[in-house]
């Protein structure tokens, strides 16, 4: 009990506290993935991850940093930047940053963006880091559907981690869905 985040924040500068399990946990989540990622040689690392990683630690009762919203803006951001990809017929090209930044190139990295942005409206599962999910894939950095389910795993992987350490440390945090937020004077 004594090692609960709420206890050391009482006891210790609560920002230093909230700063040093930010830190230690995204570099431990990060390093777990780069290992992964590393060993099996597949991209279970992405830029998108780091963001993530820092929602899940910093600001972890947030409805943006719930696993549920997570996982399913990332699986937005893959799924439209992929159509997009190939509604600009970019499936078989190469990434935008070594292949050059076409018009096609541009068009696919807009329409991935505004279809992420609004599916994640539509379905109250905003998740800012799934923006760049989607730039990632219709960039053509990641593009194949192994690519695109082993970014997902990572996803995954990533959002299990938050809840056993989140848990750990004695926050309640949602095992799927963020506990509405209820207004003053509103009813549920």
């Amino acid at each position: 009990m004594r090692f609960r985040l709420t206890t050391l924040a009482r006891r210790y500068d609560s920002t230093l506290v909230l700063a040093s399990f930010s830190l230690i946990n995204g570099f431990v989540s990060i390093a777990l993935m780069a290992t992964v990622a590393v060993l099996s040689g597949q991209p279970f690392i992405f830029p998108s991850l780091g963001p993530t990683a820092f929602l899940f630690f910093y600001t972890p009762l947030a409805a943006s940093a719930s696993p549920r919203n997570a996982i399913i803006g990332h699986l937005i951001g893959a799924v439209a930047g992929w159509v997009s990809l190939a509604l600009f017929g970019l499936l078989a090209a190469g990434p935008a940053l070594s292949a050059g930044l076409s018009a096609a190139h541009v068009g696919a990295a807009a329409l991935s963006l505004g279809l992420t942005s609004g599916l994640m409206v539509l379905l109250k599962a905003p998740h800012p880091p799934a923006g760049a999910t989607t730039l990632i894939v219709s960039l053509g950095i990641l593009h194949t559907p192994v690519q695109l389910a082993v970014l997902m795993a990572a996803v995954v992987i990533l959002a299990l981690q938050a809840i056993v350490i989140n848990r750990l440390a004695g926050l309640p945090y949602p095992l799927w869905a963020a506990a509405p937020v209820v207004q003053e004077g509103e009813r549920r």
